[in-house]
Formats: structure tokens, C-alpha cells, sequence
């Protein structure tokens, strides 16, 4: 099973997000990521044995880390960049609660054997996925006649999801405070 940690947008980020890429899809023959499949995440586990999935679910218990987390979602950008895009991202303000989630989230689940990062925590939230080259000159434009700023909400929990054919399943619900 193919497992991640995050933490989920707010209904009304997902609204202001889905208003701002319907007329944005017609602009791009590209994989636009589902509203409703959003999530900051926190923690990418990968895959996992089935029979381990106590251990995970017990280790994330133990993250020490208490109180809700502003989560501030604004601006809109290219990985890797803008003249070779694989995906198109909105941006989340990395604030020391959200940085510390994720640091004290990779830190209990480490000692099971999963990956540490080498890089960095960057999160965004994947908006689309260009798979093959396609013309993106109107989406550019678009992209930038527009303001990028989607509000902001707090996160009073984390999850434990399952990712399997694109569908993601929560397995597991984490109080911050």
C-alpha cells in the first residue's frame, strides 16, 4: 500500500481554488488534479506492508506537536520552472508550526525504515500535471492577468491516507490540538 501523511484544505480554499481553474482548463490539454483530492502534504511514506500499517498508524500518534496550524495558500508556479513545467502549483506559506508537523512527522516514522528527505519541506498543492509537451502560452497568460492569493484557514488535524489508482483514503485522523 502506498501511504502519505497530510493535512486537508478548507471547503472554502477548495471553492476559491475551483473557481480559479475552470476557465483555466480549456487554456491546456494537461492533467488538472480533482478539488476534492487536494491536501498539503505532510510526509510521503510510500509504500508500506499491509501487515506494518499498526506501526505507522501507532508512530503517528506519538508526533509531539500541539495546536492548530495557519495555513496560508497563495501564489502559482512551475516545477521544475516555467520553461520546462511538469506541474503547476499553488503555493503554501511554510510557517514554523506547519515546518515542525512535518519535521516531527518524519521523525517518528524514520526509525520504521521509511525514507528520510534529503530536501528541504516545500508544500504546494499539485493544481496539474504536464505529462507531454503541449502548448501552454494561454495558460501562461492567464496565469499571470490574475491574483494568486486563495485565503487562508486553520488545521486543527492530520491524516494517515491510502493512496491507490488516483483515489485517496483516510485511514487516519491526528488531533493537533
Amino acid at each position: 500500500m502506498r501511504l502519505f501523511t497530510a493535512i486537508d484544505i478548507s471547503d472554502e480554499i477548495k471553492e476559491r481554488l475551483r473557481a480559479f481553474l475552470e476557465p483555466l482548463r480549456p487554456l491546456a490539454k494537461i492533467s488538472w488534479s480533482s478539488i476534492a483530492n487536494l491536501h498539503i502534504t505532510t510526509k510521503f511514506i510510500g509504500e508500506w506492508p499491509d501487515a506494518r500499517l499498526n506501526e505507522v498508524k501507532t508512530a503517528l500518534a506519538s508526533v509531539q506537536h500541539r495546536g492548530a496550524i495557519g495555513i496560508h495558500v497563495r501564489g502559482v508556479g512551475w516545477f521544475p520552472n516555467a520553461r520546462h513545467p511538469r506541474v503547476l502549483w499553488a503555493g503554501v506559506i511554510v510557517d514554523a508550526m506547519l515546518a515542525n508537523l512535518a519535521s516531527a512527522t518524519e521523525g517518528v516514522v524514520t526509525p520504521l525504515g521509511v525514507h528520510r528527505e534529503d530536501r528541504d519541506y516545500n508544500p504546494h498543492l499539485t493544481l496539474a500535471r504536464i505529462r507531454d509537451a503541449v502548448p501552454l502560452d494561454h495558460l501562461r497568460n492567464a496565469l499571470n492577468d490574475q491574483s494568486h492569493d486563495f485565503g487562508a484557514f486553520r488545521a486543527s488535524a492530520f491524516f494517515l491516507y491510502l493512496s491507490r489508482a488516483g483515489k485517496y483514503t483516510k485511514l487516519a485522523e491526528y488531533s493537533l490540538e
